[in-house]
């Protein structure tokens, strides 16, 4: 929504929004709107969400309309050439990667998954192939070690915002888009909940990434006593070594084992109940001195 609120504020006008259909949300499933939908309505401005929008109906829509130029934030849905090509500019889309790394629906988890050091946000004008069309702008932001997909989402969100508007700014003025080159191209589709179940096994450092990068979706998660805990943030612990999967609370810390050096657990979400710090879950869960994760026997 930080893109919206910065078009209305811009020189630019705002014809209407575009989104998804009302989903189905909360425990009674009912249909809701999306949160542009909703920011959109308060700003008073016209709503339309299409099925899709390879729809005849939503292509008379636009036609209709005359937009200059459709500027596109995590739309989620392939847009057909004919769709595209209504706008006297184009599509253009808000990317958080730096192109044409990480093409794909999630380029920020994936380049925390890639141990990236850093990542970013381009405009580029939208073709069919995903992700693949040339770049107007671009921005730059390094990875922290304890930043997660989430830190870096909030944060690409506000600064991708501003470069949304230079780069209709830029349009407007006559500027052209550069291609992506050939070499460097890397996929980031969906992460899954298979994908972001944590392998103990595997090193401090991968998991680490795993639980940054999953967070907070899909959630990155192991088992214990049978039931399934996502672990929502931990930090290297350099000086301590479990065998994988060990538990231990030191009444300081909650430890955890790798293949090398062991992670101290900081929040925990135990299954049915809200994140909670480590500590205070080690407690009620009273863990014994030989408790792993995933040994469910």
């Amino acid at each position: 929504m930080a893109s919206l609120d910065a078009l209305v504020d811009s020189d630019h006008q705002v014809l209407g929004v575009i989104t998804r259909p009302d989903a189905p949300a909360g425990r009674g499933k009912k249909l809701r709107p999306s949160p542009v939908a909703v920011r959109a309505e308060e700003l008073g401005l016209p709503v339309h969400k299409p099925e899709h929008p390879k729809d005849p109906d939503f292509a008379a829509m636009l036609t209709e309309l005359a937009p200059d130029c459709v500027p596109v934030v995590a739309y989620g849905a392939l847009v057909p050439q004919r769709v595209i090509d209504i706008p006297a500019h184009g599509w253009v889309n808000l990317h958080f990667s730096l192109l044409p790394r990480w093409r794909g629906a999630a380029p920020v988890q994936h380049a925390i998954l890639g141990g990236d050091a850093e990542t970013g946000a381009c405009t580029f004008s939208l073709v069919r192939e995903l992700d693949a069309g040339p770049v107007y702008g671009q921005i730059r932001t390094p990875i922290g070690p304890g930043d997660t997909a989430g830190d870096l989402l909030d944060r690409l969100a506000r600064d991708g915002a501003g470069l949304l508007v230079r780069t209709l700014d830029e349009i407007a003025a006559g500027a052209v888009p550069r291609p992506q080159p050939d070499e460097g191209v890397t996929s980031a589709p969906k992460l899954t909940s298979d994908d972001a179940r944590i392998d103990w096994d595997t090193s401090q450092l991968v998991i680490d990434r795993l639980i940054r990068g999953c967070n907070p979706a899909p959630g990155a998660w192991t088992t214990l006593r049978g039931q399934r805990f996502k672990i929502g943030l931990a930090r290297p612990a350099p000086e301590q070594e479990l065998p994988p999967g060990q538990l231990r609370n030191t009444g300081r810390q909650v430890l955890v084992g790798t293949a090398d050096r062991a992670l101290e657990l900081l929040q925990v979400q135990p299954p049915g109940k809200k994140p909670m710090a480590a500590a205070d879950w080690a407690r009620g869960a009273q863990l014994a001195d030989d408790q792993r994760f995933d040994d469910d026997e």
